[in-house]
C-alpha cells in the first residue's frame, strides 16, 4: 500500500514538474524595459575623442559590457535631427516615412510646415499655443515603439522624453502613453492633447521642484580644471559662439542663472540640459510604473543638449568636451538608477545619435583644411538668374535641407513648365564652385553621381514633400547662418557616421567593424523583443549583437 502512494505521489509530482518546466518555456522571454538613448549631433569619434576622460560606469560601460557597431552611417541626406530620430525608430528613410526635415515647404500652398505642428490639438501643461500643439501626424509610418504597443495589445507602456518636441514626439510613434517636451516659457515639461488632457500627477510634481533653476544656480564652469581639456581647441577660440550675456565664449559662465531666469532656453546649451532630461527619464520609470512588470515597457530618451552646444560652440570647443565628460557622469547615474529599480540585466539599452557634426570653419581654415562657407543669398541670386531667363519672379519659393523648391503658383500663372526652370536652375547652381553636384530630384538615379551619395539622394527623396533639386556641397562647406560653432545636414563621414553600441538584456558583449545603417537598429530591436517590424522598415536586424 505505501509504495501504492509513493508511485503515486512521484508520478503527480513529475506530472506537476513537466507542466511547469512546459510553462516556463512556453512564457516569451523579453526584457522589462528597453531604453532608446539618442544622443544629438554625437560623432562616433566622441567615444574614443573623450575617452580618458570618462568615467568606468557611463560610455566605458557600454563600450566594456554591450557591443558597439564601429561602422554604421546614416543612408540618407539631408543628415538633420527629425529624419534621424525617425529613421532610427521606424527602420524606414525619408522617402517613405514622410519627414522630409525638420521643416518643409508645402508644394500646395507654398507655405512652411513644421514636422511635428498640430493645430488640430492643444497644449498641455502650457499656455503657448506654438510650443504646445504638437503631434505625430505627419509621420507616415509606425515606430518600433507603436509595434511593441500592438504586440502587448498595449500593455506595454511607451513614454518618450526630450528638451526638443520633435526627439520625443517621434521615436515615441502614434499610440505611446505619453510624449513630453520642455516649454521655454514656463521652464516646464509639457504635452498635448493627442495624449491626454492633462498632464500625470508625477510630471506636475516633477515640474514643482524647479530642476532647472537648480541646476543652473552655480552658472557653469568646467568640471576638471580647465589646462587638463587637452583634446580641445583654446578657450575664447574666434569660431565660438556666445552663450546668454556671456561676452567672450570662456569659463566659467558666472551669469548662466540670471541668464536663464531672462531666456530659459539658455539651459539648453549647457550640461545641465541632459541632466534635466535623464531626470524627467528617472521620473517616468517611477511614475509610469516602467519595467515594473513581466511586459516589456520602452523609454524613448533624446539627450539634447549635446546639439545646442555644438550649433553654438563647434565640435572643438572646451564647452562641448565638458558637455560629454558630464553626460558619462549623468548616463553612470542613470544607469545604477536603472540596476536598483528594474534590475541589472533586466533591461536592455541602446545608444546612437541623429546625426553627427562638421568641423567649424573657423577652426579648419586654422589648421589649412579645405572648408569655407557657400549658399549666402542662394535663393535671392537664383531668383534673380531665373527672373532674366523665364520673365517671372519668385519662381524659388524656399532653399531649405539643401534642396530648392519651386513656387507651383507662379510657374502656373506664368505658364512655365517645371522641367525648363529646373533644369536651367541646376546649370546655374553647377556654376558655384562649392557646389559638388546638383540634381533634379527625378533625374538621380540616371545622374553620374557616384555612390553611396545617389543612393543617399534617393532614399532622402520624399515625393510630395521635399524639394525639386538636391545640391551636394563640397567637403566642410558650411551653409552662412554657421559663423560660429557648426552645423549638420551632408553625406560626409562627419555628419553621417554615428555610434551605435547595445547593452544589457538579451546582447553580447563585443564590437564589430562591418558596415550597417542606421536603419537596422529598428528591427534589430524588433527581433530581439520579437515583433514585427516597422511598418516602414528597410532594414534588417544585426544579428551579431543579438544573443544570450
Amino acid at each position: 500500500m505505501l509504495r501504492n502512494i509513493s508511485i503515486a505521489a512521484a508520478t503527480l509530482f513529475s506530472v506537476v514538474t513537466i507542466n511547469a518546466q512546459k510553462n516556463r518555456n512556453t512564457q516569451l522571454e523579453r526584457p522589462k524595459l528597453v531604453v532608446g538613448l539618442v544622443v544629438d549631433q554625437m560623432r562616433w569619434d566622441y567615444l574614443y575623442r573623450f575617452y580618458g576622460k570618462y568615467g568606468n560606469d557611463g560610455f566605458k560601460r557600454l563600450l566594456n559590457t554591450g557591443y558597439s557597431l564601429n561602422n554604421v552611417h546614416i543612408p540618407y541626406v539631408p543628415t538633420i535631427t527629425a529624419l534621424g530620430h525617425t529613421c532610427i525608430y521606424t527602420g524606414s528613410v525619408p522617402a517613405i516615412h514622410g519627414i522630409a526635415g525638420n521643416d518643409w515647404t508645402d508644394k500646395g500652398t507654398g507655405k512652411g510646415v513644421y514636422c511635428t505642428a498640430d493645430d488640430s490639438v492643444q497644449p498641455v501643461g502650457t499656455a503657448n499655443i506654438k510650443t504646445g500643439s504638437h503631434s505625430p501626424k505627419n509621420l507616415w509610418s509606425t515606430t518600433v515603439t507603436d509595434e511593441l504597443r500592438l504586440a502587448t495589445n498595449f500593455q506595454g507602456k511607451v513614454v518618450g522624453v526630450s528638451l526638443k518636441d520633435r526627439a520625443s514626439i517621434l521615436p515615441a510613434g502614434h499610440t505611446p502613453n505619453g510624449a513630453f517636451w520642455f516649454d521655454d516659457s514656463t521652464g516646464n515639461f509639457i504635452t498635448s492633447t493627442w495624449y491626454m488632457n492633462d498632464l500625470p500627477q508625477w510630471v506636475k510634481s516633477f515640474n514643482s521642484q524647479n530642476l532647472p533653476e537648480k541646476l543652473v544656480a552655480n552658472g557653469w564652469n568646467t568640471l576638471l580644471p580647465i589646462n587638463e581639456y587637452k583634446e580641445s581647441a583654446p578657450d575664447n577660440s574666434p569660431w565660438e559662439g556666445l552663450l546668454g550675456s556671456a561676452k567672450t565664449p570662456t569659463f566659467p559662465y558666472s551669469n548662466l542663472a540670471k541668464d536663464y531666469q531672462t531666456k530659459k532656453d539658455n539651459i539648453r546649451y549647457t550640461p545641465f540640459g541632459n541632466t534635466l532630461t535623464l531626470k524627467l527619464a528617472e521620473a517616468s520609470v517611477e511614475g509610469e510604473k516602467l519595467g515594473g512588470d513581466n511586459i516589456t515597457d520602452f523609454l524613448a530618451i533624446n539627450l539634447a543638449s549635446t546639439d545646442y552646444a555644438g550649433h553654438k560652440f563647434g565640435p572643438n570647443s572646451i564647452e562641448v568636451e565638458d558637455v560629454y565628460i558630464r553626460l558619462d557622469q549623468d548616463l553612470a547615474e542613470f544607469f545604477k538608477y536603472l540596476d536598483s529599480k528594474v534590475g541589472k540585466g533586466e533591461y536592455t539599452v541602446f545608444l546612437s545619435a541623429d546625426h553627427g557634426g562638421a568641423h567649424s570653419v573657423g577652426f579648419l581654415k586654422e589648421h589649412k583644411i579645405p572648408t569655407g562657407f557657400f549658399g549666402e543669398d542662394a535663393e535671392k541670386n537664383l531668383n534673380q538668374k531665373l527672373k532674366e531667363k523665364f520673365g517671372a519672379d519668385k519662381l524659388v519659393n524656399a532653399i531649405d535641407n539643401y534642396q530648392v523648391y519651386f513656387d507651383r503658383k507662379v510657374l502656373a500663372d506664368n505658364k512655365l513648365e517645371l522641367d525648363d526652370v529646373r533644369n536651367f536652375a541646376v546649370k546655374e547652381i553647377e556654376k558655384d564652385p562649392a557646389v559638388l553636384y546638383a540634381v533634379s530630384v527625378d533625374k538621380v538615379q540616371e545622374s553620374s553621381i557616384p555612390e553611396p551619395i545617389k543612393q543617399r539622394i534617393i532614399n532622402g527623396i520624399n515625393r510630395q514633400r521635399s524639394g525639386d533639386i538636391q545640391l551636394i556641397s563640397h567637403d566642410s562647406m558650411l551653409p552662412p547662418y554657421s559663423k560660429t560653432g557648426t552645423t549638420h545636414s551632408v553625406w560626409n563621414s562627419y555628419d553621417s557616421h554615428i555610434p551605435l553600441i547595445f547593452m544589457g538584456w538579451g546582447v553580447k558583449q563585443g564590437e564589430s567593424n562591418k558596415e550597417y545603417h542606421m536603419t537596422d537598429i529598428a528591427p534589430t530591436v524588433s527581433s530581439l523583443l520579437k515583433i514585427q517590424f516597422p511598418s516602414g522598415n528597410v532594414g534588417n536586424p544585426i544579428t551579431e549583437v543579438i544573443g544570450k
